[in-house]
C-alpha cells in the first residue's frame, strides 16, 4: 500500500448549520472536496491577522464556524466581526 500524501487525520464536531455553512462556501468556491475546502478555509485563517487569543478557560464548545457563542478571541465579550 502506497503511503499517503497527508498521513494525519484531524475530525471535528460540527452542528447542521455549520455544515451547511460550509458546504455551501465549498460548492460556491468550487471546491473539489470537503477536506478541501476545510484545508482553504485552516489556510486563510492561519495567515488571517486582528485576531486575539483565546483567553484561559475558554472550553471548546464556545469557538463557532458560524458565531462564537461566547467571548472566546474577543476582548469585549462581543463576537469577533
Amino acid at each position: 500500500m502506497a503511503e499517503l500524501e497527508r498521513p494525519e487525520r484531524l475530525q471535528i464536531m460540527l452542528t447542521a448549520d455549520e455544515l451547511t455553512a460550509l458546504e455551501n462556501w465549498r460548492f460556491d468556491k468550487r471546491m473539489p472536496s470537503r477536506s478541501a475546502a476545510v484545508r482553504e478555509l485552516l489556510r486563510r485563517g492561519l495567515a488571517s491577522e486582528g485576531f486575539l487569543a483565546a483567553e484561559q478557560g475558554i472550553k471548546s464548545q464556545e469557538f463557532g464556524v458560524i458565531a462564537p457563542t461566547g467571548n472566546a478571541g474577543t476582548s469585549d465579550g462581543g463576537t469577533a466581526d
